[in-house]
């Protein structure tokens, strides 16, 4: 995968989750291929974990849609976890 698809769900996810969280200082994300797997970890600061996750994992789910949609067009599959 180039770098620039790299920055690009680094950038949305960032975004996404910086928007949400009261520390956004404290968001970091990192991105890693592994074959056609797109591996991306976030993490944010502990009292904002819950904010990320959302009821019953809505919110971290809505996430990862977004991001399945993007790596269907690149023709990965994508895996968010929040460390």
């Amino acid at each position: 995968m180039r770098l620039f698809f790299y920055q690009m769900y680094k950038e949305t996810v960032e975004y996404i989750v910086k928007m949400l969280v009261d520390h956004p200082e404290e968001v970091t994300v990192d991105v890693e291929e592994k074959g056609n797997m797109v591996l991306i970890e976030v993490s944010v600061a502990n009292n904002d974990t819950g904010r990320v996750i959302g009821r019953r994992g809505k919110v971290i789910n809505a996430i990862s849609t977004v991001l399945q949609v993007r790596g269907d067009l690149d023709g990965k599959r994508v895996s968010i976890d929040l460390i």
